[in-house]
Order: structure tokens, then sequence, then C-alpha cells
């Protein structure tokens, strides 16, 4: 009876394992200083619920919590090492994997038709998206979402660099998302990472007719092994595709998306142009 009351437990515990091994790990070094829960939170500037909540698995911790402990219990880094993956956790459960495969990216190639690409959105842009959710989130879900979407952005500047190209349809940049103030901070978002020179961005201007992108979005990226996976998503169900045959194929449509959208330079004057309007 007893092993019935724990596998339903387990099966109805949707607290992500990171967060468990997280708090499990706190839990040990700040028994081994001999702080109690009140003692650790007063001494990290943490409430008594907050850094409870941390330890049994129930809120992620936010790096600045990490660093917080690791100088006050000595961790030795073995709290920091965990924050990239606790962060991760934040994501929508269905894109975990590909979350985890993006990391080890030297390349990502993405077609958006509908909404600018979670790794070019700005803080208010995503946050509106996450608010406008059906059915309605929690306001602490929607700062978990926002924060561990941001924190993917590192993809954007990380050494060694991944070759990133985005093709984004014009309608995307017609929608204004969160308002006519949040729509152009995103759209000059998208004129300011061309100077990042890992990053190509272009769009697919109204009008053109059919293109391989009509299907759909999807994501073509390449490994530091250099695996070649693809990603598909849509309605909060997403798909890494790794059939050889089937990323193939989403490689030669990316390839011609890329020809028939407007140039870089093309992209930014139209940009530019929508951003003047909005």
């Amino acid at each position: 009876m007893a092993n019935s009351r724990t596998k339903k437990r387990d099966k109805d515990d949707d607290r992500p394992v990171i967060w468990v091994g997280y708090g499990k790990l706190l839990k040990l070094f700040r028994e081994r200083a001999h702080f109690t829960q009140q003692a650790l939170a007063d001494a990290v500037g943490y409430s008594y619920e907050q850094a409870a909540s941390i330890e049994q698995g129930r809120r992620p911790a936010k790096a600045a919590f990490t660093d917080a402990a690791e100088r006050v219990l000595d961790a030795g880094g073995a709290l920091a090492v965990l924050q990239d993956d606790v962060d991760r956790a934040k994501l929508p459960s269905f894109f975990w994997d590909f979350a985890l495969i993006e990391t080890e990216a030297v390349s990502r190639f993405s077609y958006d038709p509908l909404l600018v690409p979670g790794l070019l959105q700005t803080e208010e842009y995503a946050r509106a998206l996450f608010a406008g959710h059906c059915p309605p989130l929690e306001d602490e879900i929607i700062e978990q979402h926002t924060e561990a979407r941001l924190n993917r952005q590192k993809l954007l500047t990380r050494t060694p660099l991944v070759d990133l190209s985005f093709v984004i349809e014009e309608a995307a940049l017609h929608n204004p998302i969160g308002g006519r103030e949040v729509m152009r901070g995103q759209l000059e978002r998208l004129l300011e990472v061309r100077a990042l020179r890992n990053v190509e961005v272009q769009v697919m201007p109204s009008g053109r007719g059919f293109h391989p992108g009509l299907n759909g979005a999807f994501v073509v990226l390449e490994t530091l092994e250099h695996r070649q996976v693809g990603y598909v998503e849509s309605q909060e169900t997403g798909v890494v595709v790794s059939d050889p045959a089937n990323v193939s194929a989403c490689g030669l449509r990316y390839g011609k998306l890329r020809s028939q959208a407007l140039s870089a330079e093309e992209s930014a004057r139209r940009i530019e142009r929508l951003a003047g309007e909005a």
C-alpha cells in the first residue's frame, strides 16, 4: 500500500528533477555549515518561504541566490555548476529536449512565420506572449518562462560563436504583440543584433507567393559533434527531428527560404521602415 502511494506521489510530482536535485544539494551544504533554513535565508537576503521552496525543489534558484549561497555555504562551485540547468528547466516542458541540444549548437537556422523568434525577443515582447497564454498562466510561471527565454539568448554571444540565421515572415513584424510601443522596441532589437557578425536576420516579404516555409516554423541545427537535427513546434508540442532524410529536407527548404527572402541589407531597411511606422 505504501509503495502504491509512493508511486502515485512520484507520478503527480511535476517538479523538474534538476530543481529537486539542486535543493537536496543545497540542504546538504546548509546542514554541513550548521545553518537552519531561517539562518540561510537571512544570510542570502531571501525570505524563509523563498529559501525553503528552493530547498524543496518547488521553486528555481536564481543566479543571485546561487551566488550568495555559494559564498555563505562555501559550496565550492557545486551549486553554480547547476545554474544553467536550473534556468533551462524554467522553459515549457515540451521544449526541454531541444533546449538542451541547442546549447551544443555550432549553427542554428530558423524560419518563423508568425512571431519574432525567441532568441531575438525583448523581455517585454516575451512577457506579452506568455501573459496571453491560453489557458492563463500564473504570474510566477510567466516570470519563470520569460527569464528562461532571455537566458537562452546567451547563445547569441557564446564562445565559440554560433552561426545563427533567422528568416522571419514579414507578417510577424506587423503584428503588434504587447502594443505599439513594445513592438517598436522589438523591431529596434532586430536592428541591434545586426552588429553581431555571427547573426543574420532576413525578412520574407508579404506577397512572395508560394515558398517552402508555408507548412510552418522549423529549425535546422548542427551540434558540436556535427550531428544535424531539426525541430518543429505547434500548439505546445515540440518534436526533435533526427531522421537524416527529414533533416536533409529541412536543410534544403531552409536554403530556398534564404534565397527567396530579402537580403540582410534589404531586410534591415524594411525593419527600419516598420519601426518608424510603429
